[in-house]
């Protein structure tokens, strides 16, 4: 993509009402523009950013055995009255009427929809274990929306609801689950930690938040430091395997981890003082089994292995897609800008002509950004005739993971410059040498797990 045909509104000065770093960034870098209170237009850029994450979220759980389907934005209060849930929901819930004057509200979540039409569609045990899920957007009526997309009224969420014959089953589908929630955020380039969460009414112990560690997290959180190293369950992970899914969910689940609401000074204080984490955190997932509490009263029941009828137990697993784009930020940025791991970064490098209008700098720029684009690697070329110091200050504030800096004087010495925007490294190189560093580059850091 050619910056002077891009539509990319890159601001200079930080928006006064922006409150956290990630609200800041993606307002400066041109990725959203609030339209009313917690509400927001994607831009181009960001929604290169949000299309990487959705890509990983799917590919992670088509792999864990989920199954895409797609429900809609507008719901039936009928539905919601079966659960029980239309009254008791709250003011958060936007209740609409149709032309007809029918009860309908704009779906904050998808538990009664996607139990109707499991309970329409699947009426044998032979069709069990199920898992659907789906990319959607959400409304939620916040009463105070604050901290840009991070807590947003609107709002993409990725979620799934698992379908088993009895609680054995829906465990190895909450398994499933969790070994895919920790891959997905590893190749976000995030280390979470699975951290227990309230089952409220239901109890046990399966309901956990998935935390990452920032310094401008919204909440306190402690952990044992061991999480740290912990080794990201491989892609060849067998999820049919239920004693080894359990056994990776017991280590990930066998150290001390909670967040403020769930935390045990005791249990805390027994582990040693070099291996206490306390930090800020922010929850980018939930995953949570709540059994038989929307199929018993929507009356959710397949025929069992002896022909009677079974109630399904039932499990939701949600991750916030837009929430996880200023999770990103949050924990990867610096002075000057956001900085992407390459798997999401809305272009792999950024190519930076200092002189445009320069024959001979064109010429070599243009001619990498050809041979780049053929190579496979995604390139935002600068061919705008802004100042240098302006287009290295936009290139960080992007966080595009690598730049290619050509000059005149380079271009004379036929070298050019590559400099990584994680660490600041620079390398001065032919510009044949450049191309294969920079698809050795990018190709070792694609995938992240």
């Amino acid at each position: 993509m050619r910056l002077s045909r891009s539509f990319l509104p890159v601001l200079r000065d930080t928006p006064k009402d922006a409150e956290i770093v990630s609200h800041q960034l993606m307002l400066r870098a041109g990725m959203i523009r609030q339209e009313s209170a917690g509400i927001y237009a994607w831009l181009p850029l960001g929604l290169k950013v949000l299309g990487k994450v959705n890509q990983i979220i799917r590919e992670e759980q088509n792999r864990a055995g989920a199954q895409e389907l797609l429900m809609p934005t507008i719901q039936s209060a009928d539905l919601w009255r079966e659960s029980g849930r239309y009254d008791a929901y709250g003011k958060e819930m936007l209740r609409i009427n149709d032309r007809h004057d029918r009860e309908m509200l704009f779906g904050p979540t998808n538990e009664e929809m996607v139990t109707e039409i499991f309970r329409t569609y699947v009426k044998s045990y032979r069709s069990l274990p199920l898992n659907l899920y789906h990319l959607q957007w959400k409304f939620r009526d916040e009463v105070r929306p604050r901290f840009g997309v991070m807590r947003s009224r609107e709002f993409l969420m990725k979620d799934a609801y698992s379908f088993d014959l009895d609680a054995a089953g829906a465990r190895h589908s909450y398994n499933k689950m969790f070994v895919a929630y920790l891959r997905t955020f590893a190749r976000f380039g995030l280390k979470a930690i699975p951290m227990r969460a309230d089952t409220g009414p239901i109890g046990g112990d399966l309901s956990h938040e998935f935390i990452i560690l920032a310094d401008t997290g919204e909440s306190e959180v402690f952990c044992h430091k061991d999480f740290l190293d912990f080794a990201t369950p491989q892609a060849n992970t067998n999820f049919d395997d239920v004693s080894a899914l359990q056994a990776t969910v017991e280590k990930w689940t066998s150290l001390y981890a909670a967040t403020s609401d769930m935390h045990d000074a005791a249990a805390y204080g027994q582990i040693g003082a070099d291996k206490q984490v306390s930090a800020r955190g922010i929850e980018v997932g939930h995953i949570f089994y709540f059994g038989t509490k929307y199929s018993e009263p929507m009356k959710a029941q397949v025929q069992g292995p002896d022909g009677k009828p079974v109630t399904v137990h039932m499990g939701s697993y949600g991750i916030g897609p837009t929430r996880v784009v200023a999770a990103v930020i949050e924990a990867s940025h610096d002075a000057n800008g956001i900085i992407w791991p390459v798997p999401l970064a809305p272009f792999e490098v950024g190519l930076v002509n200092l002189k445009v209008g320069d024959k001979d700098t064109d010429l070599v720029a243009n001619d990498l950004y050809a041979k780049l684009e053929r190579a496979g690697l995604s390139v935002l070329l600068d061919d705008t005739d802004e100042r240098a110091g302006g287009k290295f200050a936009s290139m960080d504030l992007m966080g595009l993971p690598f730049q290619l800096i050509v000059g005149p004087k380079g271009v004379k010495a036929g070298e050019v410059e590559i400099k990584e925007r994680k660490t600041g490294e620079r390398l001065t190189l032919s510009m044949d040498a450049a191309l294969r560093r920079l698809s050795d580059l990018v190709s070792a850091r694609r995938m992240l797990a």
